[in-house]
């Protein structure tokens, strides 16, 4: 098994660790999610080696909420919601041409920031984009975030202290929403 995406990724060997070992060690899952990735390093990533020899059964991958927003001046876009789905597009086709067997288990990008914010709104956008990406047959498209929310929508702190990075309650949220669509896929 093998997961891919950003610093929400990254941190499986983190604030996620305990769950990790739990759950995906004994699977013997690979993490490369790497802090800071937009889908176009991603990309980059698998296009120069990052892969190498592995044959996955399952790729876990969420990715895309580094390209929402802006750059640090506060003022340029980062990427539009149909240009980052296109970026999350491309990356499903190299893995389905790359690795073929393997079925993808893509997430929707988690909820962030607070529930009116810009941020929110692109991330909303860009997961409605992408969904339709699933093909049920080798790409199944999952969206856990409401699991992270309130009944109003507020993304609580004592999950997501940041409003972007789970702790390590939201890595346990995580992963108990993905096993038996996991479990499915690795069949």
């Amino acid at each position: 098994m093998l997961f891919l995406g950003d610093s929400i990724t990254d941190g499986w060997r983190k604030k996620g660790l305990e769950t990790w070992n739990e759950n995906y060690a004994p699977l013997h899952a690979v993490n490369f999610g790497i802090s800071g990735d937009r889908t176009q390093h991603l990309l980059w990533r698998l296009q120069n080696g990052e892969i190498g020899a592995l044959r996955p059964k399952a790729i876990v991958m969420m990715i895309g909420t580094n390209n929402t927003g802006f750059e640090s001046d506060k003022k340029t876009p980062r990427n539009t919601s149909p240009e980052i789905a296109e970026g999350v597009a491309t990356l499903v086709s190299y893995l389905r041409a790359k690795l073929p067997d393997a079925k993808i288990l893509l997430l929707a990008v988690f909820p962030r920031g607070e529930k009116d914010s810009k941020s929110r709104a692109q991330v909303n956008e860009l997961n409605k984009l992408i969904a339709p990406l699933h093909d049920g047959k080798s790409v199944f498209f999952l969206d856990i975030g409401p699991k992270f929310l309130t009944s109003d929508g507020t993304l609580p702190r004592d999950i997501m202290p940041d409003l972007l990075h789970p702790n390590e309650q939201g890595y346990k949220i995580w992963a108990d929403a993905i096993r038996e669509p996991l479990a499915k896929l690795l069949k």
